[in-house]
């Protein structure tokens, strides 16, 4: 469910509700690995192992603590299949999906500002 515009409107108009908003998101979103996992996520559902490849230096012990961590917070599900072995798969929830519009906005941020940060460290020399 998206956020309704007045919602929206209020927070931006006072500072204390913006500020609120956004740390209601860092605490959800807080940490090393939580958005890497949401971006590796963003391209379909994955089991533990794809994720840990996908997701360079985290420990599986970490791994397993941000995803629970991630599914309390109704960002990420977990599904597991009656299979032999069991096989457990994760994948985004709609709020979780919802969220890569906020991660393109970061990538695009991350881009400009590393093409600006070479350019002034090759300009100063």
């Amino acid at each position: 469910m998206a956020c309704d515009a007045t919602v929206l409107a209020e927070a931006k108009m006072c500072s204390g509700n913006y500020v609120m908003a956004v740390n209601d998101t860092i605490n959800v979103i807080n940490g090393k690995w939580k958005l890497p996992i949401i971006g590796s996520l963003l391209y379909g559902k994955k089991r533990f192992k794809e994720l840990e490849r996908d997701i360079e230096k985290i420990t599986p012990r970490m791994l397993s603590k941000e995803l629970k961590d991630l599914e309390m917070n109704s960002i990420v599900k977990r599904t597991v299949h009656n299979t032999t072995p069991v096989t457990v798969e994760y994948e985004l929830t709609e709020s979780g999906q919802r969220f890569k519009a906020v991660l393109d906005v970061m990538v695009e941020w991350g881009i400009e500002h590393r093409r600006n940060v070479k350019s002034e460290i090759m300009g100063g020399k």
